[in-house]
C-alpha cells in the first residue's frame, strides 16, 4: 500500500511538473555573432594600442601623511603643469602624489627645477613604469575574411 500510495504521488508531480514546462525556440540571425566577433577585434586592437606602459621616470612632488595636503598639490599641479598628468597612491601611512610619464631623466629635469620653486617640500625624480603613448592615433583592425 505505502509503495502504491508513493507511486501515485510521484506521477501525479511528474504530471504536474510537465505541464507547466514550456520550450522556448530563439531564431539568431547569423549576423549578430559577426559584428560581435568584429567588435570584440576592435576593442583588443584598441587595447594594445593604447596600453603600453615601461619604464621611466615621474616627479615624486608630495609624499604626506596628511591626504587633505596631497589632494591641495595635485589640484596646484593640475592648474600649473595641466599637460602632466598626476597620480596619487595611498602607500600605508602615506600619500604619495606623482606626475608626469617621461621617457628620459632630461625632460623630467627640466619640469623638476620649473616645480622646485613651486612646491617649497621639494620635488624629486624617481623611477617608475610610465604610460607611452601610440605612436599614431589610427588603430588598424584586420578583418576576419569569414562572416
Amino acid at each position: 500500500m505505502k509503495y502504491a500510495l508513493f507511486l501515485l504521488l510521484l506521477f501525479a508531480a511528474n504530471s504536474s511538473w510537465a505541464q507547466d514546462t514550456a520550450f522556448v525556440i530563439v531564431h539568431k540571425d547569423p549576423r549578430v555573432d559577426a559584428l560581435v566577433k568584429k567588435q570584440a577585434a576592435i576593442n583588443a586592437a584598441v587595447k594594445k594600442a593604447t596600453s603600453r606602459t615601461g619604464r621611466g621616470y615621474r616627479l615624486l612632488v608630495a609624499n604626506t601623511k596628511n591626504r587633505q595636503e596631497a589632494i591641495d598639490a595635485k589640484t596646484k599641479l593640475y592648474n600649473l603643469f595641466p599637460e602632466l598628468k598626476a597620480y596619487l597612491a595611498y602607500q600605508s601611512p602615506y600619500f604619495k602624489l606623482k606626475a608626469g610619464n617621461f621617457q628620459t631623466r632630461s625632460e623630467a629635469e627640466s619640469y623638476q627645477k620649473l616645480m622646485n620653486s613651486m612646491f617649497p617640500k621639494g620635488v624629486f625624480i624617481v623611477n617608475d613604469v610610465i604610460e607611452i603613448k601610440a605612436e599614431t592615433d589610427r588603430v588598424e583592425v584586420l578583418d576576419d575574411p569569414k562572416p
